[in-house]
């Protein structure tokens, strides 16, 4: 069985044991994940809670759209050191998001695609920022 059989059959996570499992599983896939910080952090308060594991809406909403990324993920390129980058920037209220894309030939065909996306989530003392604060410490944490 392949491992996006693998994903797909997997039952909605029941426990806090089985929980930690997915998230190392999908933290190895982050960088062709895009925004995976913003979409698991439901997930990571499992770390914050003692012993009581509920899976909440929020929760099954973010498992399943991880899940789904990871069975649908862009074809990431392998970058090219002669044609230039673009670094495509997003910083909200939430979260730090950057792709990293190039043009190349894929397939005959002239094709922008990414080469690894990188996310975060904000710190407490960032979200006072406004937004051009927030968009430059994206690009400053990008580079």
């Amino acid at each position: 069985m392949n491992k996006v059989a693998a994903v797909l059959l997997e039952q909605i996570t029941q426990n806090k044991k089985e929980m930690i499992f997915f998230l190392g599983f999908t933290n190895y896939y982050r960088q062709h994940l895009k925004d995976f910080a913003i979409d698991a952090r439901s997930l990571y308060r499992i770390y914050d809670q003692q012993n009581v594991f509920e899976m909440t809406q929020d929760r099954i909403k973010a498992y399943e759209k991880i899940r789904y990324a990871l069975t649908n993920a862009p074809l990431l390129l392998m970058p090219d050191w002669k044609p230039p980058f673009k670094l495509y920037i997003d910083a909200c209220g939430e979260g730090l998001g950057v792709a990293l894309h190039q043009a190349q030939i894929v397939y005959e065909k002239p094709y922008e695609g990414p080469i690894c996306f990188i996310s975060r989530l904000i710190k407490p003392n960032e979200a006072r920022y406004g937004a051009s604060q927030m968009e430059c410490l994206c690009l400053v944490w990008a580079l």
